[in-house]
């Protein structure tokens, strides 16, 4: 079948691009910058140009289309006008790529959205879900984008699943995503405390074997969890590490909000991104990230890799670009 995958060139959807390929499909990669082609090298895909508020480009590149795999999306945190730079885009971006796909006659869409729009709160929360978080603009967004998404859809008889990944991490990623700048800071012994935070990591290309796999088998109208079995600790993350490196003390939650406050401050000064924000205190401090994912492996076929050779193989691939880099340099 013709896919078409928008945000192809980002750490999701590069890795669509190359499981959709690997399983024989024909593939328009849906990027803003078409002269960008580093992250397709090697690969046999038709590069395009998509920008979500352009119906008329979204409509020549959604044409001849069986599968609309819509990936694209604002993701950061802070922004000094979240409101501009990251909820309306992604809201907008979203109803105008649903409606354009009507237009086009697109036989499935695959839409994804995010388990920021499930919530956490330390239990086993399922699709049935909605979280109602609006203090975190990236939060904020996911949960209203997915909500556009559905209202659009079904004004239109748009066929429409969704999938909710949670913290992807793992290879192929021209440019490191907050998730794996994480994971990195951990290799390279930069935290000094242990914020307290328990992320649900889940291999990118899992992921992208699930957005396939709910074109192919999902139900209209249904979300998708596609996360791990349980969620992994500071602690989890250094055991896969080994070697010397020592557990940070843990950082009381006081702390952090202090720090959180302060970072915030400084980057609405500077324009630098804070890599702290208070809602991510409020929302990650002490709380496990669990979810249910047996509707996605009982319709879907959904299978994980574990936790722990989750993180063994990102780690492995964080090395393997710093050895890169040091070899160029």
């Amino acid at each position: 079948m013709l896919c078409l995958v928008t945000g192809a060139n980002g750490h999701l959807g590069n890795n669509l691009v190359r499981a959709l390929l690997e399983q024989g499909h024909t593939v328009r990669a849906g990027v803003r910058d078409t002269n960008n082609r580093a992250p397709f090298a090697g690969l046999d895909c038709e590069l395009v140009y998509a920008e979500l508020l352009d119906p008329a480009a979204m409509l020549k590149a959604l044409e001849g289309v069986e599968v609309l795999f819509q990936v694209a999306a604002v993701f950061k945190h802070w922004a000094r006008n979240p409101e501009a730079e990251i909820i309306e885009p992604n809201v907008q971006g979203t109803r105008c790529v649903v409606e354009t796909a009507a237009r086009a006659g697109i036989k499935r869409v695959v839409y994804f959205s995010s388990v920021a729009a499930v919530g956490h709160d330390g239990s086993a929360l399922d699709e049935a879900c909605w979280n109602d978080e609006a203090h975190n603009a990236y939060y904020l967004s996911k949960i209203l984008s997915e909500q556009m998404a559905w209202k659009t859809a079904e004004a239109l008889g748009v066929w429409m699943v969704s999938v909710l990944p949670s913290a992807m991490v793992g290879p192929n990623a021209a440019q490191l995503t907050d998730t794996m700048g994480f994971l990195q800071s951990v290799q390279q012994r930069k935290l000094p405390l242990d914020p307290g935070f328990h992320f649900n990591f889940v291999d990118v290309r899992d992921v992208a074997d699930g957005l396939i796999l709910a074109a192919e088998k999902g139900r209209p109208g249904e979300r998708y969890i596609l996360a791990n079995e349980h969620s992994s600790s500071l602690a989890d993350l250094l055991d896969v590490l080994a070697g010397d490196y020592r557990q940070p003390p843990p950082a009381p939650r006081w702390l952090l909000l202090a720090v959180a406050w302060f970072q915030e401050r400084w980057a609405q000064w500077t324009g630098t991104p804070a890599q702290l924000l208070l809602s991510q205190v409020r929302m990650f401090w002490g709380v496990r990230q669990e979810y249910s994912i047996l509707k996605a492996k009982t319709e879907l076929g959904f299978n994980p890799r574990p936790p722990e050779e989750v993180l063994r193989s990102a780690f492995g691939y964080l090395q393997s670009r710093a050895d890169q880099t040091r070899a160029t340099h």
